[in-house]
């Protein structure tokens, strides 16, 4: 062998080494984050699950969000112990605060994946039960993840839009597929949130809660895609009436003081 291929062997092998080392610290990273990772909280004697980081974090946010953007509950404001499927529309990272006002049990967020792996922010969500999901939900692992929290009666929020709709006021964006599925396979009532008003700095925004609602004529029996996809529209639906029905309300008493 000459010198020059020499040269080019060393070089190859002290590439190697430097991947493998890579890989390495990628993998011991990976492994510190799942032992960070919090999923399951044990119910307590009141048969509540708490997590603790997530209170401590209501009580300090608590009156900063209510002060800057300020907000009214209307409909089901207070949802008891046991498993439950929020479903809301999304405007901005406020939202988060207005199932979780709902209730001191702990609440699983679903959010992007990428949010798991930040160096701040991605600590505190594994820590508060976070599930990371692709942005179409087809990854398997999201699904059972979230499917393990129902079973051990703790509650889920999901975004079906998958993003803040920043495009319009009146429509929601397509919703993904997922919060259907969840409550179908783990017979699972959701609970509808429509957030009637963007928030705004100093503005009121109004959320109205439905009561806990079943898709029940789904239950035990095998499901073809378009039956999946016909209950993630009635879900759609339901925000949308949910609304409509709000401001319609709302339009009679501003008539009726105008009077």
């Amino acid at each position: 062998m000459d010198r020059t291929s020499e040269k080019e062997a060393r070089k190859a092998e002290k590439a190697a080494k430097k991947q493998q080392k890579k890989l390495e610290k990628a993998q011991k990273k990976q492994k510190k984050q799942e032992k960070q990772r919090r999923l399951l909280f044990p119910a307590n004697k009141k048969g509540k699950h708490i997590i603790p980081l997530m209170n401590v974090l209501r009580v300090i946010l608590y009156p900063i969000h209510a002060l800057l953007f300020p907000f009214k509950l209307h409909g089901h404001k207070k949802v008891g112990t046991g498993a439950y499927i929020y479903i809301c529309n999304h405007y901005s990272l406020l939202d988060v605060f207005f199932p979780a006002h709902t209730t001191w049990e702990g609440v699983h967020f679903l959010a992007k994946d990428e949010v798991m792996h930040t160096p701040v922010l991605g600590y505190v969500a594994r820590r508060v039960g976070v599930i990371g999901a692709m942005r179409d939900g087809s990854d398997v692992r999201s699904i059972m993840d979230s499917l393990k929290v129902l079973k051990n009666g703790e509650k889920i929020v999901i975004f079906p839009e998958g993003t803040r709709n920043k495009r319009s006021d009146d429509m929601f964006l397509p919703f993904h597929g997922g919060a259907a599925v969840l409550a179908i396979k783990s017979k699972t009532p959701v609970i509808p949130i429509v957030i009637c008003n963007r928030p705004k700095l100093f503005r009121r925004t109004h959320v109205v809660i439905g009561e806990p609602m079943e898709l029940s004529e789904y239950y035990g029996r095998k499901l073809a895609p378009e039956e999946y996809e016909s209950a993630d529209k009635l879900l759609e639906e339901k925000l949308y009436a949910l609304r409509e029905t709000f401001r319609e309300s709302r339009s009679k008493k501003k008539g009726a003081n105008k009077a």
